[in-house]
């Protein structure tokens, strides 16, 4: 199966070009499409454009990123091949009600055939990616 048969496999795709080729040239754009990371009114461009997965029965994805079991549901996608996705589990970090992420060394390979909606987060930047 080609990526031309999965419809959350080509989303992903364009959200991994995107964070191979992010540079400081931002357009002007919304949505989880758009071509660049980053909100408009920002000087700044990101690296990372994360997101959430739900399962077909609705409930959200998450996987461990630590050795004591902790789990998140919040993903930076590292690489997509027809419908598997490798994603990197995100840490996330919260200080005075902010959520933040850090980029974790765990990482899922998701079939997404068995994923049936996507959310994409905030653009953020992540170090140590």
């Amino acid at each position: 199966m080609d990526n031309n048969d999965c419809c959350l496999g080509k989303l992903l795709k364009v959200i991994d070009t995107l964070q191979k080729n992010a540079n400081n040239e931002c357009p002007i754009d919304e949505g989880c499409s758009r071509p660049y990371l980053g909100t408009f009114t920002s000087s700044l461009c990101y690296n990372t454009r994360p997101v959430t997965l739900y399962l077909k029965n609705g409930d959200l994805f998450s996987a461990p990123y630590n050795s004591t079991g902790t789990t998140s549901s919040v993903f930076r996608v590292e690489r997509v091949k027809d419908c598997c996705a490798k994603l990197r589990v995100l840490e996330p970090v919260v200080n005075e009600g902010v959520t933040t992420y850090n980029a974790t060394n765990f990482f899922v390979d998701v079939n997404l055939q068995c994923i049936c909606a996507i959310k994409c987060l905030a653009d953020i930047i992540l170090e140590n990616i």
